[in-house]
C-alpha cells in the first residue's frame, strides 16, 4: 500500500454536543485504541494507543462529512482541540455560531441524528498480523492525521478500501506462493529449502 495515500477510516468513537458559558462544542473521543473494526471480510485493523503523538502539532481540521467547504474547526487557529490519552484521541470542536453549516451540524448531534466521526490520515506505521484463521489485521502504530469529520454514514472512501483490499490480496497471493514454493521443494527431497 502506497503510505502517501490519505486514508478514510470509520473508526470507534464517543463523542456530543454542548454549551458552555463561551460558546457551543461538539466534543469526545475521534478515535478509541485497541478496538477492532472489520475493514471487509478477512481484513481489519486497529488503532495502538501513541499513533497520533507525533501528529498533533500540525495544522489538522474538522469537517463535516469529509467536506472540505464545510471546516466548523481548525487546530491552528484554536477552534479544534486534540489530545491524546490511554483511550484513544479526544478532541473538542469549538462551534461558530454566525457558520449555520457548523450550528446545524451540533443540533444534528445533539438530537443524535449524527452520532458517528470519520478520521483522515497517511499511515507512518503499522504491524501486520496473520491470523490462523486466515485473516489479516493491521494495526496502525503512527499516522500523519489531516482531519477529523463529524459523519452521517462513516464509511470507508473507496479508495482507502480499494487499496487495503489490493494489499491483502497480494499478500494472500503471496502466501500461497510461497506454501507452493515449500511444497515443491519437498517434492525435490530439498530440506528447509536448500
Amino acid at each position: 500500500m502506497d503510505r502517501s495515500t490519505i486514508q478514510l477510516r470509520s473508526v470507534p468513537s464517543q463523542f456530543e454536543a454542548r454549551e458552555a458559558d463561551d460558546g457551543y462544542y461538539i466534543e469526545g473521543y475521534f478515535a478509541v485504541f485497541g478496538q477492532d473494526y472489520e475493514m471487509f471480510p478477512g481484513a481489519s485493523e486497529s488503532i495502538a494507543p501513541g499513533a497520533f503523538s507525533k501528529t498533533l502539532g500540525g495544522d489538522i481540521r474538522a469537517l463535516i462529512n469529509h467536506e472540505t467547504r464545510l471546516v466548523v474547526g481548525r487546530t491552528k487557529v484554536g477552534t479544534l482541540k486534540l489530545n491524546e490519552d490511554s483511550h484513544g484521541l479526544w478532541g473538542s470542536i469549538r462551534i461558530n455560531p454566525k457558520d449555520t453549516d457548523a450550528m446545524n451540524c451540533r443540533e444534528r448531534v445533539l438530537r443524535g441524528d449524527v452520532d458517528q466521526c470519520s478520521i483522515g490520515f497517511e499511515i507512518v506505521d503499522e504491524e501486520t498480523e496473520f491470523r490462523e484463521d486466515g485473516s489479516v489485521h493491521w494495526t496502525i502504530r503512527d499516522v500523519i492525521l489531516h482531519e477529523v469529520s463529524v459523519c452521517t454514514f462513516p464509511a470507508y472512501e473507496q479508495t482507502s478500501i480499494s487499496a487495503r483490499a489490493k494489499q491483502y490480496e497480494e499478500i494472500r497471493k503471496r502466501k500461497v506462493d510461497e506454501r507452493k514454493a515449500h511444497l515443491l521443494r519437498r517434492l525435490k527431497g530439498e530440506k528447509n529449502g536448500t
